[in-house]
């Protein structure tokens, strides 16, 4: 990718944390990049006003323009929205944009129309239309990560939020972003954002199991989100010194053997890799 280093586009890919932050809030896109967040992205969407569309399109240029070394993510307006077309002519001429977000994600037609960038896609899954035409969406040639908008898909399909019954239906939904991620070749999607900001046990837990089910990270609202989201993402002290004893033993031992009591063979063997990947210590990549 043009736009960024080799270590930037690859900190966006494996991205466990994303933190968005209003394109007009200029001193807070400064504080977010500061934080522990491992993606910024700078929201012309849903964060602005329809009457401030313009003034974030200026602050972000102004932020990018005085911050050459910056990597963005930008989330933009719909492809169905006047703003579209504006906000992808803004993102061609500012470097520091390092990936797009494209919300409402519908077709593969306009998601097209935003790779000719070659900046690194970001679809995001919020509706039924999108859910309908998700294998074509994943296979757009520049997407690299699916992201899932829960709470605009529970709005769509008239969802009664936070029951069960919603819950089962957004799992559906939640197993179409990790099957076609892992169809089309891309990295593991991103969860939805959550609402909870003064419960860390509660989004953790919820950061947890979007983690046991195969997501590769999870949009944050807020900094104060992004500690449990983190730690939710990062295997934990026991789960890495089980990787490393089977790892070991995979080097001393060879063909099948046990570790806990428990048969290893090459698939255990290649999840252990992946822990050690996804907590820094080597084994391969996840």
């Amino acid at each position: 990718m043009a736009t960024t280093s080799i270590n930037a586009a690859e900190r966006i890919r494996t991205a466990r944390s994303a933190l968005f932050v209003p394109a007009t809030r200029f001193d807070r896109i400064g504080k977010a990049l500061a934080s522990e967040a491992d993606l910024v992205i700078v929201d012309l969407e849903d964060a602005v006003a329809p009457e401030d569309k313009v003034l974030a399109r200026e602050c972000l240029e102004q932020f990018v323009e005085e911050s050459p070394d910056v990597a963005l993510c930008v989330r933009i307006n719909a492809p169905d929205s006047e703003h579209f077309d504006t906000d992808l002519d803004l993102c061609a001429r500012l470097p520091g944009v390092a990936a797009i977000m494209v919300p409402k994600a519908e077709a593969a037609t306009r998601l097209k129309q935003a790779a000719a960038l070659d900046r690194p896609l970001w679809p995001l899954i919020e509706s039924a239309a999108g859910l309908e035409w998700i294998d074509e969406i994943a296979a757009v040639d520049g997407v690299e990560r699916l992201s899932f908008g829960a709470l605009d898909l529970a709005l769509d399909l008239d969802l009664e939020s936070a029951t069960p019954g919603a819950e089962a239906i957004l799992d559906q939904a939640r197993y179409q972003l990790v099957l076609h991620s892992r169809l089309a070749g891309l990295a593991p999607p991103m969860a939805g954002v959550s609402p909870v900001l003064d419960d860390d046990d509660a989004l953790y837990t919820t950061a947890q199991r979007a983690r046991q089910m195969g997501f590769g990270g999870m949009l944050c609202i807020h900094p104060r989100q992004l500690a449990p989201v983190l730690q939710a993402f990062m295997p934990d002290a026991e789960q890495l010194e089980w990787a490393r004893r089977v790892l070991e033993g995979a080097q001393t031992q060879g063909g099948a053997f046990r570790v806990d009591g428990q048969m290893v063979d090459a698939p255990v063997i290649e999840r252990a890799r992946r822990l050690l990947a996804r907590g820094g210590q080597g084994g391969g990549h996840p």
